[in-house]
């Protein structure tokens, strides 16, 4: 059997039909003006907050699948043609850096992510794809002085192929609070985000070549005099793909390169809801996150599989200014570090009949190097922390198992089983941060958190579309969770279970 590759990715495997896995195609993202809004349609998605990106703080973008304890960081990992998309700082995603127009699908896999998908991926992998032909373009108005300009197209010049994207968006936004408990501190949550996309993709003797660099930025109101938030970035990939034919081998080389920032201010709100005083300013959040991976497959009758291994690797620090007193901040802190995750893993399935039998197994080394905390007096410049956390490293190994039998009727039974993990972000490990009158501390001791689970699904396809029941069972071993010390301090700490069914 030849398969073609139109894209710089390979074929979908056998091995997902033994997994959860929800297919989004074009139909699904024109209901959607914004890829999140896209992905929330599947049932257990879960957003951190439940407005969308167009009114949701960049620190509170993350996302999770299973409904399992969503988090700002995010418990998922979001990938577009195999690059990820979370931050390198956060692992937050900055949804509006991609537009729905832009993609051509969205692969949702629910349960932790062995196999191919490696760190990150502790509830599941949301694969995005992007288009790889046709033209899909939006230009819209509506209230609230929403204004909205999206267009992606393909277009072929000889050998080459050419991708182009950008979008607009700018809306007053809304004011949060309602009715009489609206004071004059109450703003519009009001937003301007743009992003442009190129890619070229070229065949060779080797396979297809595809080179892509990426921009966004967004700036957008917190719905709070004196809160707003920036953020920016920009991503490059270069990806070789030879997809397998027949009994010949298929592969895939990738490396990319993404940098962010973010700017984000916050305020106390006076009691009467009258006024507001600045809280903290985080100035500026370098962050850069890099990576290699690669792939070899082959399919020899009913037996597919798959070897590969991949490294990610982040740095970055924030810098701002917090305690404010009599009228300024008092003090500055620089804070930050650099992760990396290096993996292998061995991925295949074999179908006989109606049976399909699927697993993987990876072994995946983490790093947390070069913490730093320093913080200074900002008037004298006289340091009042200065803080060195040792470097940490672990070893960890997951991996899954599936099983499919397909009986009359056009009905489908499955069972499968998991485990994941997902490293810290360096915003969780060294950068503290208040809430009101809550200070959650930051913790350098922070290990993986680790996910056990299991699932059995029916499904069966009619006239009417597929019609699918599934009941799984998950557990997160030593979660990230705020544990109350103190009346005001808590401290992120990898402490108990959080068992969810």
């Amino acid at each position: 059997e030849q398969v073609i590759v139109t894209a710089a990715r390979l074929p979908p495997s056998a091995a997902e039909a033994a997994f959860s896995v929800v297919h989004l195609g074009e139909g699904d993202l024109v209901r959607s003006q914004r890829v999140d809004e896209a992905v929330g349609q599947t049932p257990g998605v879960s957003l951190f907050r439940r407005t969308s990106s167009l009114s949701a703080n960049p620190t509170t973008q993350g996302i999770s699948l299973r409904a399992i304890a969503p988090s700002g960081a995010g418990r998922t990992l979001v990938t577009l043609d195999g690059v990820p998309l979370n931050d390198p700082f956060g692992g937050w995603v900055i949804w509006s850096q991609l537009a729905p127009e832009s993609l051509t699908g969205i692969d949702i896999v629910r349960g932790a992510g062995a196999g191919p998908y490696g760190a990150g991926a502790l509830t599941g992998v949301i694969g995005l794809r992007e288009r790889d032909g046709g033209i899909a373009a939006d230009v819209s108005a509506g209230e609230l002085g929403s204004q909205r300009a999206s267009a992606a197209a393909v277009s072929t010049l000889g050998r080459l192929e050419f991708f182009g994207a950008a979008s607009y968006d700018k809306s007053d936004g809304y004011v949060p609070v309602r009715g009489d408990r609206r004071g004059a501190a109450d703003t519009r949550t009001d937003l301007e985000a743009k992003s442009i996309a190129g890619r070229v993709d070229m065949a060779t003797a080797l396979g297809l070549l595809s080179l892509r660099g990426g921009f966004f930025e967004e700036d957008r109101g917190a719905g709070l005099a004196g809160a707003r938030a920036n953020a920016s970035g920009n991503v490059f990939s270069a990806t070789l793909v030879k997809a397998p034919r027949g009994a010949a081998l298929g592969w895939r080389l990738q490396a990319w390169r993404r940098t962010s920032d973010l700017f984000n201010s916050s305020v106390a709100v006076a009691a009467d809801r009258a006024t507001t005083t600045p809280a903290n300013s985080q100035d500026k959040t370098p962050a850069t996150g890099k990576g290699l991976n690669a792939a070899l497959r082959r399919k020899v009758g009913g037996l597919e599989w798959e070897l590969g291994a991949d490294a990610r690797f982040n740095d970055g620090e924030v810098r701002e200014r917090f305690r404010y007193m009599n009228g300024a901040y008092t003090r500055t802190r620089v804070a930050g570090g650099e992760t990396s995750v290096v993996g292998a893993y061995a991925d295949g399935s074999w179908t006989t009949g109606p049976w399909l039998v699927a697993g993987g197994l990876r072994l995946d080394h983490w790093e947390n190097t070069d913490g730093h905390r320093v913080e200074r007096d900002a008037a004298t410049g006289a340091v009042t922390l200065d803080s060195h956390p040792a470097d940490r490293d672990g070893n960890v190994v997951s991996g899954r198992l599936g099983v499919k039998r397909e009986l009359a009727n056009d009905v489908v039974l499955r069972a499968s089983g998991y485990t994941g993990f997902r490293p810290a972000s360096l915003n969780e490990l060294h950068r503290p941060f208040r809430v009101g009158n809550d200070i959650t501390e930051a913790n350098a001791a922070l290990k993986p958190e680790r996910l056990q689970g299991f699932e059995l699904g029916v499904s069966r396809k009619g006239d009417k579309g597929l019609v699918a029941a599934t009941a799984f069972w998950n557990r997160i071993e030593d979660p990230i969770t705020n544990v109350t010390l103190s009346g005001t301090l808590r401290q992120r700490q990898n402490a108990g279970r959080i068992d969810a069914v």
